[in-house]
């Protein structure tokens, strides 16, 4: 029971996350750091991953990953130390966590890193899902 309550809470803040993200973004219609730079700055400057063809303001891979790593933390526990190699294929190192939260804020600052976010799109982003998933916790 315990395997499938984490996999269906989960799925559903993932989900949920989504939604709100999306409603957001469209709602707040913020460009992309790329179309600023370029704009104002520099003509020839060009973020470190192709720049997805949608608002920035919140970002989505902040706002679901936080959403799921607040739903784990609560069902799994919130020290919960994992590694994850799925990198390793491609010549990276493993990544070694100490919490499903501390997984998900490396990956909201990858797409500040990679140029694609703002600042404040990530860290809105992480406190939506994180809202998010403490909503599902509470109602399910």
């Amino acid at each position: 029971i315990k395997t499938s309550e984490a996999y269906t809470k989960t799925a559903i803040a993932m989900f949920d996350g989504i939604i709100s993200c999306w409603y957001q973004k469209f709602k707040s219609n913020l460009v992309r750091p790329i179309s600023y730079i370029q704009e104002n700055i520099d003509v020839s400057w060009t973020p470190v991953i192709q720049t997805p063809p949608f608002p920035e303001y919140t970002s989505g891979h902040s706002v679901i990953s936080a959403a799921a790593a607040t739903v784990l933390d609560t069902l799994i526990g919130h020290n919960y130390v994992f590694e994850d190699n799925t990198s390793e294929l491609f010549g990276m190192q493993k990544r070694k966590f100490n919490s499903f939260d501390d997984a998900a804020w490396e990956v909201s600052l990858s797409r500040f890193y990679a140029g694609i976010h703002y600042y404040e799109g990530i860290e809105q982003g992480n406190k939506q899902g994180k809202f998010i998933g403490n909503y599902i916790l509470r109602k399910l």
